[in-house]
């Protein structure tokens, strides 16, 4: 008998919720001033500002209608939108370059031993260019003390290509020495800007408090 009971009830309980929702109505004009009456807002009145009634036509809430964003909106929305997000992908980044460091050096004193490295191969680089440059440079005199032999007469094909690709291979390692040497700054800068960072992330570690 109890079990009929709950039985009835969770059916009329099923009935009644639909009723209900349908003695909701929603009134809202559309663009041309036609009013509707509906269990749902209508297409028309999309956009448009509603309102919710019960059976007996009461008010119950208005539902206003989202104010569009005007184009100067619209820009500043999207830029604020661009703007968090390479902020997130700033400190992305942040948060990876301090990992990596943290896992390159164990103290102060590696990123010391890390720059002389450096140094050191950029340094061979400088004296490995400036004896390709004196080697050109003396092949350059030779060349020139050939030419004179053509001074009146036709100079050969080849000792003219040598002499002008000669010219091309000093210009070029002359922009290639200083290249290495302004090396040596931005390798100074890459690990002063290490070294700088290294001791703001362990000193922070430091200050963390112990449990």
């Amino acid at each position: 008998m109890r079990s009929r009971t709950l039985m009835f009830l969770c059916s009329t309980l099923l009935a009644v919720a639909p009723a209900a929702a349908q003695e909701r109505m929603y009134k809202c004009v559309d663009a041309r001033g036609k009013v509707y009456y509906t269990q749902v807002p209508p297409p028309e009145c999309l956009g448009r500002d509603t309102q919710e009634l019960n059976k007996s036509g009461t008010l119950i809430r208005k539902n206003p209608a989202a104010i569009p964003l005007t184009p100067a909106q619209e820009q500043a929305r999207e830029a604020e939108r661009r703007k968090k997000i390479e902020d997130e992908e700033r400190s992305r980044e942040e948060r990876r370059k301090n990992l990596a460091l943290l896992n390159t050096y164990s103290s102060e004193k590696d990123i010391e031993e890390a720059r002389a490295r450096a140094l050191a191969e950029a340094q061979t680089a400088i004296t490995d260019t400036q004896r390709a440059i004196e080697g050109a440079q003396k092949r350059r005199k030779e060349l020139e003390t050939e030419k004179e032999f053509y001074v009146k007469k036709p100079m050969p094909f080849k000792l003219k290509q040598e002499i002008a690709n000669n010219e091309i291979e000093i210009k070029n390692q002359i922009v290639l020495l200083d290249a290495k040497k302004k090396e040596i700054s931005t390798i100074n800068a890459k690990y002063d800007e290490d070294k700088r960072r290294y001791s703001e992330l362990t000193s922070g570690k430091t200050a963390a408090p112990r449990r």
